[in-house]
């Protein structure tokens, strides 16, 4: 496995901290990182809103499960606490998509155990998700059951007020 997409989320604490400690812990394997984005809060639980950005990494030391891990490690540093589902956190590292480029284009790694399903199932419905996502990679597209479709073409797709709800910020990442 080499290519790796983070969505990565806070609404507790020094928020831009939290997310930082991802970019920094990622070091050289780090390709691009968003812009900054605050978002309401999703699923229905009242809760701060959350800033969030895409961050896509290259390592071809790790597959799925290594990135997942890591993803793991990155949310224990900042005290995460799985309270609540969709509830608030530090810090919330997703997997959004696993990927070998290569000359003949891109593989997705395409996983559905016990400890990771990818890519990501509800990637494609949250608009703070796909909006950084294109952000960082404006020709950004997501394997679905249905096939291949461009990231812009979901967004697109999704509830006007789901996409208003993400909004860019002056707030940036140090990569």
């Amino acid at each position: 496995m080499s290519r790796v997409v983070l969505s990565i989320g806070s609404n507790l604490g020094d928020r831009l901290a939290h997310l930082q400690s991802v970019v920094d812990g990622l070091g050289d394997t780090l390709v691009a990182a968003s812009r900054v984005y605050e978002t309401d809060p999703w699923g229905g639980i009242q809760q701060e809103p959350f800033l969030n950005a895409v961050l896509i990494a290259d390592d071809p030391a790790r597959d799925s499960h290594a990135w997942l891990r890591r993803a793991q490690e990155f949310e224990r540093a900042a005290s995460r606490e799985r309270e609540k589902r969709w509830g608030p956190r530090t810090l919330d590292v997703d997997l959004v998509t696993c990927y070998q480029p290569s000359a003949a284009g891109r593989g997705d790694v395409l996983c559905n155990d016990s400890d990771l399903t990818l890519p990501h199932p509800m990637a494609h419905l949250r608009a703070f998700v796909m909006a950084p996502w294109l952000d960082v990679d404006p020709s950004a597209e997501m394997t679905l059951p249905g096939g291949t479709r461009p990231i812009a073409e979901l967004l697109a797709e999704l509830e006007p007020a789901d996409r208003a709800s993400v909004r860019l910020t002056s707030l940036t990442l140090d990569s």
